[in-house]
């Protein structure tokens, strides 16, 4: 197994990061990349930036602040939200991001996922689900920040993303984003048993040790940190130790 990736999760609305609950009751934290300047000095591995009313207006807000951003940070940076065409990926990435996160628009054309793909490569092309469990072993997608129900089976769509060149699935369970909950470990074993392309777990961490069960029991690749960061319940570092006891492979990491 690759080592297991440490995200810092930065949701913006406007010229502010932001935190809600069940991506709902949004509150504001403070400047995105005063946060994301310390997450990266933290010793995260990656960071991801969502706009996320982006959807609600049409398009994704973040090029000058992931432009800021790039200056002084030197790992992956993905972003997503309101991204809807070949002429929006480049524009971001050209902004700074090394990767896209796409779901409004390719529930609405499953088609923008290949052209995508195809265009810029697979790894940066990543398919953003929102994710609500409505039975027993079924979630659902849902669009627009997890308000607009699609009807699709997470399952089925994800599988489809990923026959159409998507290199990476951030899962965000929506019933547990934001509660301290611990990750909906069920939902990301389904769908990691499903494709055979990394899934990033997000929604729910509320302390270091959440991280264990969703790597080992549901095979995430990668988990998605927010609120346990913003509220300094645990720092990058404390979640690394962490990991590196229970004996998952996880990147070095000296703060100089």
């Amino acid at each position: 197994m690759t080592n297991l990736r440490l995200l810092a999760r930065l949701d913006v609305k406007g010229p502010n990061l932001i935190k809600g609950i069940n991506l709902e009751g949004l509150r504001i934290i403070g400047p995105p990349n005063e946060f994301a300047k310390r997450y990266y000095f933290q010793g995260a591995d990656e960071l991801l930036y969502m706009d996320c009313v982006a959807s609600l207006y049409g398009r994704n807000h973040l090029s000058e602040i992931i432009k800021v951003a790039a200056e002084d940070i030197f790992i992956p940076i993905t972003v997503g939200g309101g991204i809807r065409s070949i002429e929006d990926t480049m524009h971001i990435l050209r902004s700074g991001a090394d990767k896209v996160a796409i779901n409004t628009a390719a529930v609405a054309d499953p088609k923008i996922v290949s052209d995508i793909a195809r265009r810029f490569g697979s790894q940066c092309m990543v398919i953003s689900v929102e994710a609500k469990k409505i039975g027993e072993g079924y979630w659902e997608v849902y669009t627009h920040n997890g308000r607009e129900r699609t009807g699709l089976n997470v399952l089925d769509w994800t599988k489809l993303c990923v026959s159409n060149g998507a290199g990476e699935i951030l899962l965000t369970s929506v019933d547990r984003e934001g509660t301290r909950k611990g990750f909906d470990v069920e939902l990301i074993k389904a769908v990691s048993s499903a494709v055979n392309v990394p899934v990033i777990a997000s929604g729910g961490m509320g302390k270091p040790g959440d991280l264990l069960s969703v790597v080992s029991e549901g095979g995430a690749d990668a988990v998605a940190m927010a609120d346990i960061l913003h509220y300094n319940r645990a720092e990058i570092g404390d979640i690394r130790i962490v990991a590196e006891k229970a004996g998952l492979g996880v990147r070095h990491y000296e703060n100089t």
